[in-house]
C-alpha cells in the first residue's frame, strides 16, 4: 500500500494543531514520526484513522482520496491502528478481542489469523482471560495482534514501547521487522533506538508542522535525538 498525506491541517476550535503536514510511505516501508510531547503526533494519527476531522488537505491510499471516509471504511480498506493506551475491550476475553477484529475483516479461522496469534504465545495461554486482567505489556501484545489479524496494508502504531519492559520491546521490534515488506508501517515513538531500527524514513513534527524529513540512512542519530529531547 502506498500512503500519502498532502498539506494536512487540523484545528481544535480556533487553535490550529496541524499545519500543512506532508509525507509519503512507500509500499513495505516504515515511516517514523518523531517530535516532542505536544508536537501533534497523536492528533495526526487520529486524523489518518478518521477519528478526528481534518480542516484541509488530503489523505490518499494508492491515489484514492480517503479524506472523507469513516474510520470503519478506512479499516476495511487496509488501515489498522494500535493507539496509545491500547484501547482493548477490558470486559472481553483475549480471544474475544482478537476474534471480533478477525470476523469484522473476514479473516476469522484463516492461516493469517493463526499466524498473528502465534507471534505472542502468552496470548494463547491467556485466551479466556479478560483483557482488563492482563499486564500493560500483555495488553500491548493483544493490541498489536488484534490489528494484525485484519491483514492491514498499513499498520499505524502510537508509542508501542511506552511502559514496556526491555525484553518485550525487543520482541515487538522483531515482530514488526518481520512484517516489513508485507505491509507499510507508520510509527510514532519516543524511544529513538527502536524507531531507527525499524524506519526507512522519518518526519519530525514541531508545533504541528514538519520541521525536518528524510531517509534514516542519510541522517545522523544526533540530528534525530535533538528533535525529541526535552
Amino acid at each position: 500500500m502506498r500512503f500519502r498525506v498532502e498539506s494536512l491541517d487540523q484545528h481544535y476550535g480556533s487553535a490550529q494543531v496541524l499545519r500543512r503536514v506532508d509525507f509519503e510511505i512507500a509500499p513495505g516501508e516504515c515511516l517514523a514520526v518523531l517530535g516532542r510531547n505536544g508536537a501533534g503526533k497523536t492528533t495526526l494519527l487520529k486524523c489518518l484513522m478518521g477519528v478526528l476531522p481534518v480542516t484541509r488537505g488530503k489523505i490518499l491510499v494508492d491515489d484514492t482520496d480517503i479524506t472523507g471516509w469513516s474510520s470503519h471504511r478506512r479499516s476495511t480498506a487496509g488501515l489498522a491502528y494500535v493507539p496509545q493506551g491500547r484501547e482493548i475491550f477490558p470486559e472481553l476475553t483475549v480471544g474475544e478481542n482478537i476474534e471480533a477484529a478477525a470476523r469484522a475483516h473476514g479473516t476469522f479461522g484463516t492461516p493469517s489469523m493463526d499466524e498473528a496469534i502465534g507471534l505472542f504465545p502468552v496470548l494463547g495461554q491467556m485466551w479466556r482471560r479478560p483483557g482488563g486482567a492482563l499486564s500493560g505489556g500483555q495488553q500491548q501484545q493483544l493490541a498489536i495482534v488484534r490489528a494484525l489479524v485484519t491483514k492491514p496494508g498499513l499498520l499505524i502504531l502510537d508509542e508501542p514501547t511506552e511502559g514496556i519492559q526491555p525484553n518485550l520491546v525487543a520482541m515487538i521490534r522483531d515482530v514488526l521487522a518481520a512484517f516489513k515488506g508485507r505491509m507499510s508501517l507508520l510509527l510514532v515513538e519516543q524511544y529513538l533506538d527502536f524507531a531507527v531500527s525499524l524506519a526507512d524514513s522519518f518526519v519530525v513534527l514541531s508545533r504541528g508542522s514538519v520541521a525536518e524529513a528524510g531517509r534514516i540512512d542519510c541522517t545522523s542519530r544526533e540530528t534525530l535525538a535533538r528533535h525529541i529531547s526535552i
